[in-house]
């Protein structure tokens, strides 16, 4: 079956950096868009990046453009979240989504439109 593992999250001080990383498997990962979800206690899931197995286009939420970068490895079934200048207000759970198909700008930002959810991971910055 599919599986999504997230790894990477951990603590760390405003204005620092981490990477997460999400290993797929039970796909053909080269045929799927990939996608970042984070949520924090007691607020909506939001999106933060995605991009597609089709053209390779990347797409960031408001809140990261510019500080964040997704990147995948079809070679390793990987796919990245490169995260620079972490904000306190970065904290939250970070998901690693998958979708098949051709997306549309509004679908590849919403949630529900994903198949499958890795567990997430935790990271948390301090002030």
């Amino acid at each position: 079956q599919v599986q999504l593992v997230e790894s990477g999250g951990g603590l760390v001080q405003a204005g620092g950096s981490l990477r997460l990383s999400c290993a797929a498997s039970g796909l053909t990962f080269s045929s799927n868009n990939m996608g970042w979800f984070r949520q924090a206690p007691e607020k909506e899931r939001e999106f933060v990046a995605a991009r597609t197995w089709s053209d390779g286009s990347t797409y960031y939420g408001d809140s990261v453009k510019g500080r964040f970068d997704i990147s995948r490895d079809n070679a390793k079934n990987t796919v990245y979240l490169q995260m620079n200048n972490l904000k306190p207000e970065d904290t939250a759970v970070y998901y690693c989504a998958t979708r098949r198909g051709l997306v549309t700008t509004q679908s590849i930002r919403a949630a529900p439109t994903y198949d499958y959810w890795g567990q997430g991971t935790q990271v948390t910055v301090s002030s």
